[in-house]
């Protein structure tokens, strides 16, 4: 009975990271734009043996992103003044994971986004000159890019229930539309309204193929209390996708910024969990959690414009399986925003020889939910 208990209890976590972490798609709450493809923690029964088996899930993240930051500094004045920019961020994801055998599996992910991005400076600016600065919104809706992984456990999960290692290895594809157009109000010859490219952080996708690495562990202290740990890292070598800013008509020296950059992703997240025996299949945890944009990409150029930075977060979750169904929720609260300073904003500090360095909106926190099922 013990026996069956600590399998029990093993597996119970290593669900909990693999649903909790799979809608964590490292997207970024708010300008600091990240791309709706998802990460996953690949689930292996401990207890299995090499029967193949299929997990479904499905998860959702919402976000709210108006507060400005330049540096670690917020610019209060902005939500004063009325002339913040609001993002509203919803992405539903779709994995699909076969699980080959108690150490393999292998796992697609199909995002679809929603956003909505309502502004004052992107309308109503004509030949440098604001003719009817009003409050407007643009939009994109559709399929983000898609992504595949595989996922080996180091250790076998048959002989360490108490800690192990999974490996990850992935594909990104630039299946997002990264050229998403939507009316700017107010900007054409006599204040009509011109089809715009959306700015970077409501694309669809980055326009990049990326490669992923995952690394997700546990260790339990007990049959019931345990931590985990989770890293994810997207490399982009792309340097910039074509796609037009339109910042250089905010001002001639940001004609740097004329192009989006195709950045790197990272997101890490660690903490502690917890199983209540007595409540049959409900897990809590809390951890801290960091993602962001990197200022340079590990391979390839790093010009172009970005908005990096990164957020730090508190993290509870709750994690609830009923046969095969499990479901699931985390809301990351912000502790912490850096919108850091950029290739092009070093570029432009040294032609001026003033200190440039932009501003980025950020969420105070994000909703995440979801269901997976195995059959």
């Amino acid at each position: 009975m013990k026996k069956s208990s600590s399998l029990y209890s093993v597996f119970i976590i290593i669900l909990f990271i693999t649903n909790l972490f799979i809608t964590q798609k490292t997207n970024a709450q708010g300008c600091v734009a990240i791309k709706g493809n998802a990460t996953s923690c690949m689930m292996v029964h401990p207890d299995s043996t090499n029967v193949a088996q299929w997990q479904f899930t499905t998860s959702g993240r919402y976000f709210k992103s108006f507060r400005h930051f330049s540096g670690t500094t917020e610019n209060k004045d902005r939500l004063i003044q009325g002339t913040e920019v609001i993002n509203y961020s919803s992405i539903v994801n779709l994995s699909l994971t076969r699980i080959i055998d108690n150490r393999w599996s292998a796992m697609v992910d199909i995002p679809i986004l929603n956003n909505v991005r309502s502004s004052l400076y992107e309308h109503g600016l004509v030949d440098g000159v604001y003719v009817k600065k009003e409050r407007n919104t643009t939009s994109s809706f559709g399929l983000g890019d898609i992504r595949f992984a595989v996922y080996r456990w180091l250790l076998d999960p048959l002989k360490n229930k108490k800690i192990n290692i999974q490996l990850g290895l992935g594909l990104k594809l630039a299946t997002g539309d990264y050229n998403y157009k939507d009316y700017w109000h107010n900007v054409g010859p006599n204040g009509t309204n011109e089809l715009r490219p959306v700015d970077q952080s409501i694309q669809l996708g980055d326009g990049g193929t990326g490669i992923t690495l995952e690394l997700n562990t546990f260790y339990n202290f007990t049959d019931n209390f345990g931590m985990y740990g989770n890293f994810y890292y997207l490399s982009n070598p792309r340097e910039q996708n074509g796609t037009r800013t339109y910042r250089e008509t905010l001002s001639p020296r940001l004609a740097n910024e004329a192009i989006s950059s195709v950045p790197d992703q990272y997101m890490a997240r660690a903490g502690f969990n917890y199983l209540f025996n007595h409540i049959h299949g409900l897990t809590l945890a809390a951890g801290a959690r960091v993602e962001g944009i990197p200022v340079y990409d590990i391979i390839g150029g790093s010009g172009d414009f970005r908005r990096p930075g990164y957020i730090w977060s508190v993290e509870p979750s709750v994690n609830y399986e009923y046969k095969k169904v499990i479901l699931f929720a985390s809301v990351p609260f912000a502790v912490a925003r850096n919108r850091t300073q950029s290739v092009t904003d070093k570029e432009n500090s040294a032609t001026t020889g003033t200190h440039v360095q932009g501003d980025a909106a950020f969420a105070d926190y994000t909703i995440n939910i979801g269901l997976s099922t195995r059959f």
